[in-house]
């Protein structure tokens, strides 16, 4: 897992995103964000503040937006700093980045809803980098190859038999300026509004040099669905500390276990989910967060 370089790196901060709806999460991310549930027993953020404070980094900033007093608490139980993202709900996660733009020197960057087996964190750093795992076969993620030099020279989304992002990044002081440099200059342009910083990387490669770090199978885990979830953590199949299933089961008569293969439902023009649809015992119905109604979807 180290990286080649015999360079070390002292890491000053660590980022922690936790400003975005998790609208794919629906309908638990409705009723609390996603960082903030249990894990094989822990809540998901906190387990990551934890990890990175044994590895002592203890200068950790949480960036929220969504829901974001149920975040407060974390500053009193943790000692973080919590910063607002005021335009996560029209932007994507550039937005994140800019809002601590002014924190990022030698930098953990971090989604809150990762869970790692083992702490992947470090106090010293060999440069920097992008946490990746390896698919078998093909994929959606966003995969990643390095050239002769050692850094990533192409991003692609998709692929097979691919080094894929997943994970934590360590920007270094160099990329952290460069990046930011390249953000405020593109920030006001209506183009980079929907854009993952990930893109706005991937646009760039020849200035922002990143590694990349390879992780075996398990040690980086990433639940993007309830049904993804259950297959983690099976507590979560017939309890899914969520009212609203546990009001849907009721109406329906079934378990919490019946209702899956849960989507998000969006109107349109709009980045708010209005409901989601689901499957329970061979049908498929919608469910209303506006009127709290289950209906038969069309």
């Amino acid at each position: 897992m180290k990286c080649d370089s015999n360079k070390k790196i002292t890491v000053d901060n660590a980022v922690i995103m936790a400003a975005g709806t998790s609208s794919r999460f629906a309908p638990l991310s409705f009723e609390r964000p996603k960082s903030l549930y249990e894990v094989r027993g822990e809540v998901l953020i906190e387990r990551q503040i934890r990890q990175l404070m044994e590895a002592g980094i203890q200068d950790v900033i949480i960036v929220v937006g969504y829901l974001k007093e149920q975040f407060a608490y974390l500053r009193k139980r943790f000692g973080v700093k919590i910063v607002e993202n005021p335009d996560y709900l029209f932007r994507n996660n550039n937005s994140t980045i800019h809002a601590v733009k002014n924190h990022l020197n030698n930098t953990y960057i971090c989604s809150s809803d990762n869970y790692f087996s083992v702490n992947p964190f470090e106090r010293e750093v060999s440069g920097a980098y992008y946490a990746a795992c390896y698919a078998r076969g093909k994929t959606s993620e966003w995969c990643i190859s390095e050239g002769e030099d050692g850094f990533i020279d192409t991003v692609t989304v998709g692929g097979r038999n691919s080094w894929y992002m997943m994970g934590h990044v360590f920007w270094d002081e160099t990329f952290s300026r460069k990046f930011v440099e390249i953000l405020d200059a593109e920030y006001d342009n209506p183009l980079t509004a929907p854009k993952l910083w990930e893109s706005i990387y991937s646009e760039h490669l020849d200035e922002l040099k990143l590694k990349i770090r390879k992780y075996p199978r398990g040690v980086i885990e990433e639940f993007d669905s309830l049904d993804e979830l259950r297959l983690f953590d099976e507590s979560y199949v017939e309890n899914t500390r969520s009212e609203i299933v546990k009001n849907i089961a009721a109406y329906l008569k079934c378990s919490q276990g019946d209702i899956c293969n849960i989507s998000p439902a969006k109107e349109n023009g709009s980045n708010e989910a209005s409901g989601f649809t689901f499957s329970a015992r061979l049908h498929r119905y919608f469910y209303s967060y506006s009127t709290g109604q289950v209906s038969e979807a069309d």
